[in-house]
């Protein structure tokens, strides 16, 4: 039986905001020469997209998980990471993270000064704390880890350094806590926890900046003071300052928010609440539980694009190569699209080998001397808009190679077969790309077939990559998606994937309402006169956390966990919401229909939409729900 966590029943949230910061917390107070922290230490690779010094490598650690408590944090990992797969752009660039979990068991269940600063000091491997390791001066929710102690861990992972690594380390906690900075930290198990993670990634990986409008929660912020910030989300400009200047967000202005509203300028921001403005009303740089907005996204894409390099291999180019051969580049394989391929010669097009990975120089009828080869692979993802970022080398990468017609190729004997491709043991989302690399013989080109459901499928241009979400699949449908080099027979030149078709799904269960109401054609209708409740439960026929998500009236998606103080408990809805340490929960928007003179604009009929995000990356089809909440009569 696996031990309970300590404090599960006591579990609060933090009274302030996280702070980006260093982490070093003490290291818990054992008598004699402690053991090396990696000595019982195992490294399980979690996600395998590539060699460790070629991918953005995220290493999770845990503190306070005893050996019996193990089977906790696996549960832990498996649910930041499928929260964090399911934000934007991680979901598109999840094939550009290797993911390593350190399991560590720890002598003692839980972290130090946990919830209090009375509560016992306990003998863990990381030393994690609250209070910023048990100091009285500072806050609760700071969540901090030894630095040393974490960086030994992270060194396990050979190929992973500081330059293409993230350590994020979980507290065996139900406390509401966590950092970022160096190393990211989180509680692994309250019901905010997974939504910290990609909160403090955006901090340590993008440079991203808070977007609150307070430094203590429930303690407003001053008026910002000094020039435009140097963050890309927050500035003092005007929306006509900054389209005339063509700064910040001004591609994006005007455009419905990813993360609910549209994207404009809102007032409050890097702890102030006057005198600066941010992109969108919410986002996750400011509340949990939403999307990154557009801006935001486009610097993660970035962040995560500038910790790989588009091109993984290419035909060696430091000396002239001969006219009588293949020439090639592998690339990376992103989720959300296929890269670009466009090879000039001499500066001109190509254009029968646009978007191939392999071009044979022999059909090309190359005039004798020398000429200029090159092979420039973009990203052509629309989460991108400023060509300044989509011509760094994070998106944009070229190879170039001198062609010589009097180099004559030696004959090197390469065997057909694949390299490298999406992994076959996990069912494939019907959205996503799914790739098959070869090898290269110098005297032809390799071409992979596909097949779904034993039907060939055309796929011109770039035969390495195939985009499911292009095929259209009928939702609910599972798949067997093959691949094969032509021309080559053998059960070892075939690869084959399950691709799932049927998203998770979603019931949802509400407090008893004064009513429900059916009327055709319309979605059902609660009806209450005060507070009411939701509890979201996901179901899949396969393996893995699902994340559920809720809208109201058309705002942005909302990450369901629960609620704040208590994992297990369904989340609240009233007309103001719930304050729990300076911040509010649950408060309904304006209603669509107000159907009464003297109501409140939260009375009224109110839309609430439903889905789910499977660990496949499946996205289920949205469903809804009415409820109207109308004004309790007088009392007489």
């Amino acid at each position: 039986m696996v031990a309970s966590r300590p404090g599960r029943a006591a579990a609060l949230i933090g009274a302030a905001s996280l702070l980006t910061t260093a982490l070093v917390g003490a290291q818990p107070a054992t008598a004699g020469e402690r053991a090396p922290v990696t000595e019982t230490a195992t490294v399980v690779p979690v996600q395998t997209t590539g060699p460790a010094d070629k991918r953005f490598n995220l290493i999770l650690m845990g503190d306070g998980y005893t050996a019996e408590q193990l089977p906790e944090f696996r549960a832990d990992v498996d649910k930041h990471l499928n929260v964090l797969w399911s934000i934007e752009p991680f979901a598109s660039y999840r094939s550009y993270i290797n993911v390593w979990a350190v399991e560590v068991p720890s002598a003692e269940s839980g972290v130090d000064c946990d919830p209090g600063l009375d509560a016992p000091r306990r003998d863990t491997p990381l030393g994690m704390g609250f209070w910023n390791g048990c100091d009285a001066g500072s806050v609760q929710r700071l969540l901090t880890v030894d630095s040393g102690a974490a960086n030994a861990l992270a060194g396990l992972v050979p190929g992973a350094t500081s330059a293409n690594r993230q350590i994020v380390a979980l507290a065996n906690s139900d406390t509401y806590g966590g950092a970022g900075g160096t190393y990211a930290t989180a509680s692994g198990g309250n019901a905010l926890s997974s939504l910290i993670t990609p909160h403090e990634i955006g901090h340590s990986l993008g440079g991203l900046q808070d977007e609150y409008d307070y430094y203590g929660r429930g303690v407003p912020g001053g008026t910002h003071q000094g020039g435009e910030p140097s963050s890309a989300h927050h500035t003092v400009l005007t929306e006509g300052q900054m389209r005339d200047r063509r700064a910040k967000w001004w591609r994006w202005l005007g455009e419905e928010s990813e993360s609910g509203g549209v994207i404009g300028r809102y007032e409050g921001g890097l702890y102030s609440t006057k005198g600066v403005w941010r992109p969108s009303r919410h986002s996750l740089m400011k509340t949990l539980g939403y999307a990154f907005d557009q801006v935001g996204r486009e610097v993660m894409v970035r962040a995560i694009s500038s910790k790989v390099n588009l091109v993984q291999g290419h035909t060696p180019n430091a000396a002239p190569i001969g006219a009588d051969r293949t020439v090639w580049v592998d690339t990376l394989h992103p989720l959300g699209g296929e890269l670009d391929v466009v090879w000039q010669l001499d500066g001109r097009p190509v254009r029968p080998a646009a978007g191939a990975r392999t071009l044979d120089l022999r059909r090309l009828d190359l005039v004798r001397g020398r000429h200029t080869l090159t092979a420039t692979v973009t990203d052509p993802t629309p989460f991108v808009r400023d060509p300044a970022v989509r011509g760094s080398a994070a998106l944009t990468r070229t190879v170039t190679w001198t062609v010589d017609t009097s180099v004559v190729t030696e004959p090197v004997p390469v065997a057909p077969g694949f390299t490298g491709h999406t992994a076959t043991d996990a069912p494939v989302g019907a959205w996503s790309v799914v790739y098959a690399d070869t090898t290269h013989p110098v005297d032809r080109t390799l071409a992979v077939q596909w097949r779904l459901d034993g039907r060939p499928v055309a796929n011109p241009g770039n035969d390495r990559d195939l985009d499911l979400s292009a095929l259209r699949l009928r939702p609910g449908t599972t798949h067997t998606l093959t691949a094969r080099i032509a021309g080559v027979t053998g059960a070892d030149r075939e690869l084959r994937w399950t691709v799932d078709g049927t998203a998770a799904s979603a019931s949802y269960a509400l407090s008893k309402p004064l009513r429900t109401v059916h009327r055709p054609g319309r979605p059902v209708e609660y009806v209450y006169d005060g507070p009411f409740t939701m509890r979201l439960t996901a179901r899949d026929d396969q393996d893995g956390y699902v994340v559920s998500q809720f809208r109201v009236d058309g705002d942005g998606w909302y990450t369901y966990y629960g609620w704040p103080t208590d994992a297990d408990a369904p989340f609240r809805f009233t007309p103001g919401g719930t304050e729990i340490d300076g911040l509010v929960y649950g408060k309904l928007g304006t209603a669509r229909v107000v159907p009464w003179d003297d109501a409140t604009p939260e009375y009224g009929t109110h839309t609430v939409e439903y889905r789910t995000i499977d660990s496949a990356g499946n996205t289920g089809p949205a469903r809804a729900f009415l409820v109207t909440l109308v004004p309790r009569p007088p009392v007489r």
